[in-house]
């Protein structure tokens, strides 16, 4: 499938968060059109308690309105639909590094950020 042939894609995000972010590049990357909507976390849309009633969370991508939630199984579906270019590269060793990038990422970067977050939020 090419990347101009995947249409329908909303992303449900928040400017500051680094999931939204990963997945606004990850569509980026792979050439795939998409609406954004900016979410207000102190109060949330309509849209988002819909497509993701359990968490109530950031990111969410609808693809012709069917929603996928949590950046990483995003990422592994916009993959799964459009395979080139792949997010992870073929060789073994090289997404093993990355690998370890992106868990120094959630568990150092994004760790720090939810920590401010939550000291921020009332």
């Amino acid at each position: 499938m090419e990347a101009s042939t995947v249409g329908g894609f909303q992303l449900l995000g928040f400017w500051a968060s680094p999931f939204s972010l990963k997945v606004e590049v990850a569509l980026k990357l792979k050439g795939i059109p998409y609406e954004y909507q900016e979410e207000d976390l102190q109060k949330k849309s309509d849209s988002l308690l819909r497509f993701n009633p359990i968490y109530k969370t950031v990111p969410v991508l609808a693809h012709d309105g069917r929603p996928i939630a949590e950046s990483l199984i995003i990422l592994e579906y916009l993959d799964d639909i459009l395979a080139d270019p792949p997010l992870l590269p073929a060789d073994p060793y090289s997404r093993s590094r990355i690998r370890f990038w992106v868990d120094f990422f959630y568990t150092k970067v994004c760790a720090k950020f939810h920590q401010e977050l939550d000291y921020a939020l009332p």
